[in-house]
């Protein structure tokens, strides 16, 4: 694309220009203007009214008939990582079906950095704020609110969105204060306080809109349909989003390996569910061998598209921030594509002038599946494959992670760390988190687990700025739950059970009971 110079536009121009082909922008008022505004507001005229769209226009057409013309933004597939002996050229649009370089490595999205650089990190802070909590169309979701960072070329019409993201940034106050040595400033991020209850939704509204995209005229490219391998998060989002776009979903779930919970919402969504006796890795290329005979567009973190979806909940934790960088983020690994997206998306913000640093990252795997942390420990000298055990953490019940390549990437830009957790401690660290007000999932327990070591070592301080990553909500794994406060999990004390206490319907015996428990508080 030939460069020209672009200048980010005035205030008077987008103010007189309302629909310009540049991203649009709303300033934000400072708080002294809006104190001021405040206490002015009796004395002021009345504001005419803002007229909403006809009813007959939904928010979609709505955003059609108000749609600036297109900008110059693009991004591309290439080669992860550039390798010194490949094609410097090589690359495919995203229109093209395709999930390996022609080396057979991993693909990434890059996106046209020159062009974005022609606006101030100033200019997309104050855009990506001006969006926030809307219902202009795609601009309520929490990645499409970031769309020029994500898939700059897509129609608004082919999105696919479930106005997802804009999830909770939890200050875990207590947790903190009482349990981790006064950390004043810990805080968890809710991925999981979505549509299907995971960070999943990130991804899986990007890729379905671009299969949408592809499917429809004028591309109009024959796909039957998309599939993915699954450890239950996966599947769930991508049928919820196949479901609303009306594009039939297949998914390959390992037998008695996921929760009811999380098995029930591919059924729920109409997909095709196929439940096999293998785990996660023999799903994963039992689906590449189908998606490569059938016209089944592949739906797993080998297709990079989704990640363009999770590195917005990075951006999303600096626009929670004030755009202020945290020092570190801790987020469960599995697959580790999720890694690699917060790397991305920090990155991304750090090189066109949005923030000027970028935190440390840390891995945190189950003991039971950590082939990352053992290449870690080993100064990243061979990566080897293992058959993951069960895990309570079973959505990172992975052995062979298919973007191994992308998270060393990352950690190492970052100066990154990884960390493991055994059962007992992802659990017990699971249901303490509880205790402070919190409704963990096991996975959101293997980070806690890692940041409860990184603190005890002092790794991290007190007083640094920490976001843990909670991936998933802690209802689709209710069993886990029961069966620690029950007991019943072999070989574990669960330090923090907290089972029913069954009493007879008796005044005295009530009495007896809550004397008991609340014993030096009365």
């Amino acid at each position: 694309m030939a460069a020209t110079t672009t200048h980010a536009p005035s205030l008077s121009f987008l103010l007189s220009h309302p629909h310009s082909a540049a991203p649009q922008l709303r300033l934000r008022p400072s708080p002294h203007h809006r104190l001021r505004c405040a206490t002015d507001a009796a004395a002021a005229p009345a504001a005419p009214a803002k007229h909403r769209r006809a009813a007959d226009e939904n928010i979609r057409e709505e955003a059609a008939r108000h749609r600036a013309p297109s900008n110059d933004f693009s991004a591309w597939y290439e080669p992860f990582p550039p390798g010194p002996d490949g094609d410097p050229h090589e690359r495919y649009s995203l229109d093209e079906i395709v999930y390996r370089s022609s080396s057979g490595g991993l693909l990434d999205v890059r996106h046209d950095m020159d062009a974005l650089a022609r606006f101030p990190g100033s200019y997309w802070r104050d855009l990506f704020d001006s969006r926030v909590g809307r219902t202009t169309w795609p601009y309520g979701s929490g990645v499409w609110s970031k769309k020029e960072f994500v898939l700059p070329g897509i129609d608004p019409d082919h999105i696919v969105s479930l106005f997802e993201g804009n999830s909770n940034l939890f200050w875990a106050e207590r947790l903190g204060r009482d349990h981790l040595g006064g950390m004043k400033d810990l805080w968890v991020k809710h991925c999981g306080i979505s549509h299907t209850g995971s960070f999943k939704d990130l991804g899986m509204t990007v890729l379905v809109s671009q299969v949408n995209r592809l499917r429809r005229a004028p591309l109009s490219r024959p796909i039957a349909g998309v599939g993915c391998a699954s450890t239950g998060d996966t599947s769930a989002a991508l049928s919820a989003y196949c479901a609303a776009a009306g594009i039939p979903a297949i998914v390959f779930l390992p037998a008695n390996r996921i929760s009811l919970e999380q098995l029930i919402q591919p059924i729920a969504n109409g997909a095709t569910v196929l439940s096999l006796d293998t785990d996660f890795d023999g799903c994963m290329r039992l689906i590449r061998e189908v998606t490569a005979e059938l016209p089944i567009y592949l739906a797993n973190s080998l297709n990079s598209l989704r990640l363009e979806g999770q590195k917005t909940a990075a951006i999303e934790i600096l626009q929670q921030f004030d755009w202020e960088v945290p020092d570190w983020i801790i987020v469960p690994g599995g697959n580790l594509g999720n890694i690699y997206a917060f790397y991305k998306g920090f990155e991304m913000c750090r090189v066109l002038g949005l923030v000027d640093r970028l935190p440390r990252l840390v891995c945190a795997q189950a003991a039971n599946a950590n082939p990352l942390y053992r290449y870690y420990k080993s100064g990243w000298t061979q990566f080897q494959p293992q058959v993951a055990e069960p895990t309570f953490a079973s959505a990172i019940q992975i052995g062979d992670p298919v973007s191994v390549d992308r998270a060393v990437v990352a950690l190492k830009a970052t100066n990154g760390i990884v960390a493991e957790a055994t059962e007992e401690e992802l659990m017990n660290a699971m249901s303490l988190a509880d205790r402070t007000g919190m409704f963990a999932c096991p996975h959101t327990g293997v980070a806690l687990a890692a940041l409860f070591k990184l603190r005890e070592d002092r790794t991290i301080g007190p007083n640094d700025r920490t976001v843990v990553v909670s991936t998933a909500h802690g209802l689709k794994f209710s069993q886990s739950k029961i069966d620690y406060h029950d007991k019943k999990i072999e070989d574990m004390a669960c330090k923090y059970a907290n089972p029913p206490v069954s009493v007879k319907a008796d005044f005295g015996a009530v009495m007896d009971v809550l004397k008991k428990r609340l014993k030096g508080k009365l």
